[in-house]
């Protein structure tokens, strides 16, 4: 049976002090940092804190377009982006910690069959109905543990290198070894998983923009504090 607990029988004081807790439970852990402030030339497109995604609006949890990432992944995406700079490249990032909350977010999205605002730019050639069954929406995601981003190079002048397919578009074009896109377009996604792998993340072979750092401290830990 669960335990019923009746608010108004409690102090005042102890339901202030049970709302505080609660509030400072849901800060950053110092173990995150924002990763603009390590990683050098860092372009931040946060794409889930603003309506440009899948979805078509601002995701749960995300109050504000920052990148943050456990100081281990940061430390290691700066001597990404150091290796980088020697070929006048830099690192544009679309998402990094993600809470929870935002993952729930999309599970209920998906669900919802009659929401397709972002099916046009996102997944012109995929049934809503299959996301689940595909692997494009799952009910965790990697990027919770704060050690998994979502990224792709671009010039110094800004302008992203042509990677054949844009971030989070839901087809097989996507895959990081598709043999339908151009050899250029190749080059380049070799380019991004060359320069990560190289330095200890680990790809997802469904997602030419997707790493994750191989000895990431909290393979089992799930956080939900909000970016802010």
């Amino acid at each position: 049976m669960p335990i019923r607990i009746e608010t108004l029988t409690l102090p005042v004081a102890l339901i202030a002090a049970i709302g505080a807790q609660a509030a400072l439970a849901q800060d950053r852990p110092p173990s995150f940092v924002d990763a603009a402030t390590v990683v050098p030339g860092l372009v931040a497109d946060m794409r889930y804190a603003g309506a440009h995604n899948f979805v078509g609006r601002p995701i749960d949890g995300y109050e504000a377009a920052h990148c943050l990432l456990t100081q281990a992944a940061a430390a290691v995406l700066a001597e990404v982006a150091r290796d980088l700079s020697a070929r006048g490249l830099v690192i544009k990032v679309f998402d990094c910690y993600r809470p929870e909350r935002a993952v729930m977010n999309f599970v209920r999205w998906a669900r919802d069959l009659g929401d397709t605002a972002g099916k046009a730019e996102f997944y012109p050639d995929v049934d809503k109905r299959t996301l689940f069954r595909d692997g494009y929406i799952a009910s965790r995601s990697g990027h919770s543990r704060g050690s998994t981003m979502d990224l792709t190079l671009a010039k110094a002048d800004g302008s992203e290198l042509d990677m054949g397919t844009h971030f989070d578009f839901f087809s097989p074009k996507s895959w990081t070894d598709d043999t339908s896109i151009s050899a250029e377009q190749h080059a380049n996604r070799m380019v991004l998983a060359t320069a990560m792998r190289r330095r200890g993340f680990r790809g997802y072979d469904k997602e030419w923009w997707h790493f994750t750092l191989r000895n990431e401290p909290f393979p089992d830990t799930y956080f939900d504090f909000p970016v802010r």
